[in-house]
Parts: structure tokens; sequence; C-alpha cells
């Protein structure tokens, strides 16, 4: 157990009625092959929920579901990451050991064992994390909730028609980012199927993937209005405001794109005639700055440079170098 959590820190978390079970639900999670790296997360959870067990002086013996849902709503509002899982297991593993009441029995579905074994193997096979594990066997009981309900899984009569609509009908409830996790764990389920024999088509090539460009949610433009706020509030008392105040006006009044910017030369501005020299591919144009307060960039360039380097700095730190020994 040494190397599947700090010593220190799981000291630490002994606190309230569950830390003489800290040891146990340890070895339980490191056999069902959690990664050490969700260990901590997870004793946190048990330390928390230790603590408000304590605080109400709640019988160990008596805690069950009802207890666990109390402890998660004590934040309105609030989604506490490994709480719900980890509380979930802890719980069984109590009722293995005899130290709550035992849960009555209710017979399993056929959907519930089926997530079951899926569970276990994403778990055991697949070696994901508990975060994944969560998404990808909600996705899946979505997935078969929408197709049979509440009847007998009749996995033999999917089609690439049934994974096509599911998709549809669910990516634009969802973020794109959340889209494409959607159809990743919707992959991952029908890769498991044909794996275990219930299905003899690879489905999952029939996941139609989900579009997400590259800054494609940012507006196109923004309003002048918006753009002379931006200005108006913007800091010119230090070299370093004055240097982002003249990159601004540059991108606002004159349209420049960030690279022409950065290829910015000393002997790009003429400076008694307010005018720049932008240069392109191959060919060069003329862009005049008269609109602007000649002293947006403060005084201007001192005569004396190097000669070697006529490049415009548009940082105010050095770059970073390695140090060699």
């Amino acid at each position: 157990m040494k190397t599947f959590i700090d010593p220190n820190l799981l000291q630490r978390l002994r606190v309230g009625p569950l830390a003489p079970y800290l040891d146990a639900y340890l070895k339980h999670i490191e056999q069902e092959g959690f990664l050490p790296s969700s260990a901590p997360m997870q004793m946190y959870a048990i330390a928390r929920f230790s603590k408000w067990l304590r605080d109400r002086q709640f019988d160990l013996y008596q805690v069950d579901e009802a207890a666990v849902n109390r402890f998660l709503k004590r934040d309105p509002g609030v989604v506490h990451s490994y709480e719900c899982a980890t509380l979930r297991r802890l719980l069984a593993m109590l009722r293995q050991l005899g130290v709550t009441v035992a849960k009555a029995s209710e017979p399993r579905t056929c959907h519930q064992r089926f997530l079951d074994d899926y569970r276990r193997y994403l778990l055991q096979e697949r070696g994901l994390a508990e975060g994944s594990l969560e998404y990808f066997v909600r996705f899946a009981e979505q997935f078969l909730s929408a197709r049979f309900g509440n009847g007998d899984l009749n996995l033999s009569e999917l089609c690439a028609k049934h994974v096509t609509d599911f998709v549809q009908n669910r990516a634009h409830q969802l973020s794109p980012g959340r889209a494409k996790l959607l159809v990743t764990a919707l992959r991952s389920l029908l890769r498991y199927m044909r794996h275990q024999g219930e299905i003899s088509i690879d489905l999952a090539r029939c996941v139609p993937p989900v579009a997400m460009w590259s800054l494609s949610t940012l507006p196109k433009s923004l309003p002048a209005g918006a753009v002379q706020r931006l200005l108006d509030h913007h800091e010119r008392e230090t070299p370093q405001g004055k240097r982002n105040y003249a990159v601004l006006l540059l991108l606002a009044r004159l349209g420049l794109r960030a690279c022409e910017i950065v290829a910015l030369e000393l002997d790009d501005i003429d400076w008694d005639n307010g005018r720049i020299t932008i240069r392109g591919i191959g060919k060069e144009r003329i862009c005049s700055a008269t609109r602007w307060p000649p002293t947006c960039f403060g005084k201007r360039f001192p005569s004396t440079r190097s000669a070697n380097c006529s490049a415009i700095k548009v940082q105010t730190q050095p770059p970073s170098m390695p140090r060699w020994t």
C-alpha cells in the first residue's frame, strides 16, 4: 500500500468512523485495477463523508443510500467529483464486511447486468480512469434505453441506422466537446458488443464524427462600440501597457493580422508621414496610420540601434534561454 498512496496523506485523512476502513478500501480498489493517481481523490471523498457522519453522530451501521444522498446534496448546485462513485463502492464494501446494514436484495435487470459487465471490462481490460469510466457507462445506458427502453436487450437487432439516429438526436443537445466524448464512448460500447459476440457487424465504423472546428464559437467581429470601450479602458501608463495599446490599435484600426504585426521592422514605420509598410507574400502594401494620435506608440525609437537587428520586439520580457552547465 505504500506505493499506492502517500502514507502521510493517508494518515491525515484518517478521521471519523470510517478511518479504520481506509486500508481495506485501498486494497479493494487496487484489486479492481484503479490507478494510483485516482486514490488520493477517493480518500479525500471518504474523509469528507466520515467527518460528515461524525459531526451528525450518525450510527455507521445505519449508513445506507439515503445517507449517502443526503451527504452528496449538502451543497445545492455543486457537483463534487469522485464522491458519488467512491461512496457507492465504499458502501458496497462495508456491507460485504458486515459493518453496515445489508441492502434488501433487488433483482438485477438485463440492462443492469450488461452495464455491470461493461463497467468491469472498461476498468479491468481497458484501464479507463474513473472520470472517463462514468461517462462511458452513462452514455452506454442512454443508448440502450433509447433503443430498447425497459425491454429485453436484443443486441443482435442493432443496425447502422439505430447508431446514427442516436448520435443525431443527442449530439445537438451537448456541447461540441461532450458530443465528441459521446461518439467515442459509443464506439467503445459497440466494439465491446462485437468482442462479446453480441453483434456480428462492426457498427463502431458507423458512428458519425462530430465536427468541431477550432475557434468556431468565437464571434467573427466585434461591434465598434465594444472595440472603443476596450481601447478606452486599456492601461497606458507602463511600457507594457503602451505596447499592448499600440498592438490593439494596429489590430482594430488598420486591420493588421498578428503575423504582420510581429513581422514589423523599424524601417517599415514612416513617422513623419504617418504611414506603415506591410509586407505580404511577394508584395508589399501601404497602410495609413494618420487616423490615430501620433503619441500612441509613446516616444519614437532612438535613432541609434543595432545594425544587425531592425525588428520591433512586441514582447516586454526576454525569451527564456536554456542554461548550459
